[in-house]
């Protein structure tokens, strides 16, 4: 037996959360779930730049944690909490504070060597420090979407505790990338 990528059934706008229900493919939930769809592809594409072997570890560990994510958020959170269609429990994969906590650890150990930072950094200098500024942008919308979403129904507040500590990563990373590839960061100067 084949897979088949195509189902047909998303045709008239409609689509499926895990569960089975059925909603419309603009609903806050999947608008929420594709930007972490989409940040976890920027997060591949930073991955796939030269930078070390620790870094691309880090950022298959995310995109890992992404993946729990999207798989929450895809979740019909009435069934996911009780039973699905057929009456089975379903199980879906659970973020950890341990992940928040291994971002922080993870941007303490970046900020031992920065420069201290005086003032906002205008975003760019090298194509794999501006791939990282679009992926914390990308994720702040995520943040915003998923916020946004737990206002009507459920969302686990280490998801958006996750989001947000991940843009703050992304930052520390684009300024990691800043030094190791001798980029320059401009700083924003206001025009007064």
């Amino acid at each position: 037996m084949t897979f088949k990528i195509y189902t047909k059934t998303g045709d008239k706008g409609q689509t499926s959360l895990i569960g089975g229900t059925r909603v419309p493919k603009h609903h806050i939930r999947i608008e929420a779930y594709g930007t972490v769809d989409e940040l976890n592809s920027y997060i591949g594409l930073i991955r796939d730049q030269s930078i070390d072997e620790h870094g691309k570890k880090m950022l298959i560990e995310i995109q890992d944690r992404l993946f729990t994510i999207g798989s929450s958020l895809a979740s019909d959170p009435e069934k996911s909490r009780t039973r699905g269609e057929q009456g089975r429990t379903m199980k879906i994969p659970d973020l950890k504070e341990e992940d928040v906590t291994l971002l922080e650890q993870e941007m303490d150990k970046m900020n031992e060597v920065l420069p201290e930072m005086r003032s906002f950094i205008l975003p760019g200098g090298h194509t794999t420090v501006s791939f990282c500024h679009i992926a914390r942008c990308v994720c702040r919308r995520a943040e915003r979407l998923t916020t946004h979403l737990s206002e009507n129904s459920y969302v686990a507040d280490i998801i958006t505790k996750y989001l947000n500590r991940l843009s703050d990563y992304l930052f520390v990373l684009s300024r990691k990338f800043s030094q190791d590839l001798h980029a320059q960061e401009i700083p924003w100067k206001p025009r007064m």
